[in-house]
């Protein structure tokens, strides 16, 4: 499983020498392990004479040591510097092989955008059981169950003036409890996304309990809610995880339209936000961004200045900033989404939105 310490140590890892790296799909629903390692000998064949040692290594772990119990794998050897870091993925990924100065990890940053640290709440009236959903897979880790939420039924109970009873006074009492049951229920989901360090939260239930679970939960939490769904609390887990997927789905969706809304209406006001890959490159380069936002596949060759590292899409002579000279690069676009995670910002790969599209396909919310 993937971490932030995973992805930190790979965009930090830089050899001097080529890394080759190779996303895999494996998804057992759209072939097989035969199918799957015919395709990667296929992906190989290119580097069988640069780097045949990389691609030996790659092809003995899918070979002999990978287990198959995903749907995807990312690969990354440098063989001469005994280099070699494997990760599978319940989610599928584009399959695709590089061989560049440092792993390519732009399809990891489209992955942790999607799929990353959600936290997973089904509530009721009695209280909550907690998930966690990263990369596709679906782990409960916690829930709380507070005091049954009893109903009289109608015709029962005293109805003396001044006397706690009857329909009314059950029904009173009914509540009392659903709402002590849910207050903890919102009091535990709060010290769950904590601890697990969510960045997104999902949640299931009847209309009236999510609503009344939501607007017990901090403001914190309430402002990273991304979609809520009906279900109920004794759902199964692989419902839950289908669920969960669709609902995440939907919810980067809306949400990137909302981004991409932002960054073409900042960037016409001339603050905060610019458009097309060279505006783009040079708020990078200042480190400037916030977010990036790149339409899925968009590749770009470019230039990059060998001595203060700025990048850009066209061909100059000597680097504005520092004066040094330019080699070319293979992809400007993902040099760009390593610099935005190395200072911290946030990388949004979106997919099917003309506004993107008609802007160039990137651009990017400034943080000044």
């Amino acid at each position: 499983m993937l971490t932030d310490k995973d992805l930190q140590e790979l965009i930090a890892y830089r050899p001097g020498r080529p890394v080759l790296s190779v996303y895999l799909n494996v998804d057992p629903t759209a072939g097989s392990a035969d199918v799957y390692k015919l395709r990667l000998r296929q992906m190989l064949k290119p580097f069988e004479d640069s780097l045949p040692e990389d691609a030996e290594a790659i092809e003995r772990f899918v070979e002999h040591e990978y287990d198959w119990s995903g749907r995807s794998l990312a690969l990354f050897s440098c063989a001469p510097d005994g280099f070699f870091r494997n990760f599978a993925f319940a989610v599928p990924v584009r399959d695709r092989a590089r061989a560049l100065n440092r792993p390519y990890v732009k399809p990891l940053a489209d992955l942790l955008d999607s799929y990353g640290d959600y936290g997973v709440a089904l509530v009721d009236r009695q209280g909550a059981r907690l998930f966690h959903f990263h990369l596709g897979d679906l782990q409960e880790q916690q829930g709380t169950l507070g005091e049954a939420v009893r109903h009289t039924k109608r015709g029962g109970g005293s109805q003396a003036p001044g006397r706690r009873g009857g329909i009314a006074g059950q029904t009173r009492y009914a509540e009392e409890v659903a709402e002590r049951n849910l207050k903890e229920a919102a009091r535990f989901a709060a010290r769950f996304f904590e601890q697990t360090g969510v960045r997104r939260v999902l949640v299931g239930g009847t209309e009236e309990n999510v609503a009344r679970f939501l607007g017990l939960l901090p403001k914190k939490w309430q402002t990273l809610v991304m979609g809520t769904f009906p279900m109920d609390m004794s759902a199964g887990h692989d419902h839950v995880l289908e669920k969960a997927m669709e609902v995440a789905r939907q919810a980067e969706q809306r949400r990137e339209a909302r981004l991409v809304e932002a960054v073409v209406t900042a960037a016409a006001k001339g603050r905060e936000g610019v458009v097309g890959l060279d505006d783009t490159l040079g708020a990078v380069h200042a480190g400037r961004v916030q977010t990036l936002l790149i339409r899925d596949g968009l590749r770009a060759p470019g230039y990059r200045c060998q001595g203060c590292g700025f990048v850009t899409a066209q061909e100059v002579d000597l680097c504005p900033f520092c004066g040094g000279l330019f080699e070319q690069i293979e992809d400007a676009v993902e040099l760009a989404v390593r610099k935005v995670m190395e200072d911290g910002g946030e990388v949004e790969v979106v997919r099917g939105n003309p506004a993107l599209e008609q802007a160039g396909g990137v651009g990017a919310l400034l943080r000044y």
